[in-house]
């Protein structure tokens, strides 16, 4: 195929993509299939955490966030992918000539996602480019483990399980069950075991799922209790922590934690004037500080508990 118009079926991929996720943004939600009349409860029930800082990002318009044990984060955005020290302060700025949808990092190495494309990054510097995998890509999510790097196509509908060479081990989402996308937010998290949990969100529920795609386990349900998901597309971001999950909803804009049963333990922010309809990307290694991402104002909000208390084991 012609050079040129490869270059244009991508920049229109991308275009459309942009387009796709301000229309969501935007466009009021479909009606959910429990009760929305029903009053927040929730409101009842205090948020644990508290905004520990606010880190303006001017870099260009902000879009996730990724997290490292020595507390560093990373943050990516539309025509970049920046590391921040512990202390805030930013080490490297990578410049992407294509916008950033996802973030990962594992050891030194930094996963950023295009639309169609996995950047390999190390100190500022681009390694490798993976992919693109197939036709119609749109990458919203990617996590990384130890030997293996899973990534959500959410044009596709699929999930790809990758070796940290770029090699497709295994798609998930080619044969039954498949995945019900309401809207590009598809979000996974791979674990240090290499168990792989993936955010079914037409199904209001976060699925354990195996590299043949079987789902060997969930946990979620539609509802506006704490610990189910309400309206559509949710949650729409995830990320593992010892002994549990923090999770981010659109619609009623709220980051909570659930332990490893799905179970509800805590609010970090329901009582907030985030844009409902703009949900925060999140990351924690620890799950005593949580970074969130917010591509509404391009601000990075972290997150400590008000009070000193042992994270959940």
């Amino acid at each position: 195929m012609n050079r040129k118009l490869i270059t244009y079926a991508s920049l229109l991929i991308i275009v459309v993509f942009i387009g796709y996720i301000v229309y969501d943004s935007i466009k009021p939600s479909a009606p959910a299939t429990e009760k929305t009349t029903s009053s927040y409860e929730e409101r009842d029930i205090e948020d644990a955490w508290k905004i520990d800082a606010v880190i303006h990002v001017n870099q260009d318009k902000l879009t996730s966030v990724a997290a490292s044990p020595d507390g560093s984060f990373y943050a990516a955005g539309n025509s970049f992918v920046s590391c921040y020290s512990d202390t805030s302060k930013i080490r490297w700025t990578y410049k992407s000539e294509n916008p950033v949808t996802a973030i990962a990092v594992h050891s030194d190495t930094v996963y950023a996602a295009t639309v169609n494309q996995i950047l390999v990054i190390n100190d500022g510097k681009l390694l490798n480019e993976w992919g693109p995998y197939e036709n119609n890509s749109i990458i919203t999510s990617v996590s990384a483990g130890s030997d293996r790097i899973a990534l959500c196509d959410a044009g596709n509908r699929r999930v790809y399980i990758i070796d940290k060479g770029g090699e497709v081990l295994s798609i998930v989402g080619q044969k039954e069950p498949q995945f019900v996308l309401p809207s590009a937010y598809f979000d996974v998290a791979i674990s240090t075991d290499n168990t792989f949990w993936v955010a079914n969100t037409g199904y209001r529920r976060i699925e354990r799922r195996s590299n043949d795609g079987n789902v060997e386990g969930y946990f979620g349900e539609a509802g506006l209790a704490p610990e189910a998901f309400c309206g559509c597309c949710n949650p729409a971001h995830f990320t593992l922590i010892p002994g549990g999950f923090i999770t981010a909803e659109k619609g009623i804009n709220r980051i909570k934690i659930l332990d490893d049963q799905g179970k509800f333990v805590e609010y970090v922010s329901s009582h907030n004037d985030f844009t409902p309809s703009v949900p925060l990307d999140i990351a924690s290694a620890d799950g005593q500080t949580i970074y969130a991402a917010n591509p509404a104002d391009s601000k990075i909000y972290i997150f400590k508990r008000k009070q000193e208390t042992e994270s959940i084991k």
